[in-house]
C-alpha cells in the first residue's frame, strides 16, 4: 500500500508527465485516456524496498556491502513473497538476512550471516533463499 506522500509525489510526477508530453491537463477523453494510461503505469511499476532507519543502522553497523546485485535480488525476493500472499518475511543471502515488511515493502531489520547462528526469527510467515 503507497503512503499518502507517495501518492502524492506519483500523481505529481504523472501530471509532469502529462505536461511534458505537451499534454493539456485538462480537455478530451483522449487526454484522460492518455492520463489513464500514465497513471495505470506507475501505480503497477515495481517498487524497490525501502530500509527502515533501524535496518539502515543495522547494515552500517554490521558490514553488510548493500551492492545492486544484492539490492536486485532483495527486491526480486521480495516481489516472489507479494505473489505468493507474504506479509512478512525473511530473506536470507550470503550477506546475510533480512526481515522485510512485504506490504509496505520495508526491511526492518537485518543481521549478518555470523549473526544468523543459534537466532530464532520470530513474527515472519515466509522465507525466501537467494
Amino acid at each position: 500500500m503507497m503512503s499518502r506522500v507517495n501518492q502524492i509525489t506519483s500523481a505529481n510526477s504523472l501530471r509532469l508527465q502529462h505536461a511534458q508530453a505537451g499534454l493539456p491537463a485538462g480537455g478530451s477523453t483522449d487526454n484522460n485516456v492518455q492520463f489513464a494510461e500514465l497513471l495505470r503505469q506507475e501505480v503497477n511499476k515495481p517498487r524497490s524496498v525501502q530500509f527502515s532507519k533501524h535496518a539502515a543502522l543495522r547494515v552500517q553497523e554490521r558490514g553488510i556491502e548493500m551492492t545492486d546485485t544484492l539490492l536486485s535480488d532483495l527486491n526480486q525476493a521480495v516481489q516472489k513473497a507479494q505473489a505468493k500472499g507474504a506479509k512478512d518475511v525473511v530473506v536470507i543471502g550470503k550477506s546475510g538476512a533480512f526481515i522485510v515488511n512485504v506490504p509496505n515493502n520495508v526491511v526492518i531489520t537485518t543481521m549478518s550471516g555470523a549473526e544468523m547462528k543459534d537466532n530464532i526469527f520470530t513474527n515472519i510467515d515466509s522465507a525466501v533463499l537467494i
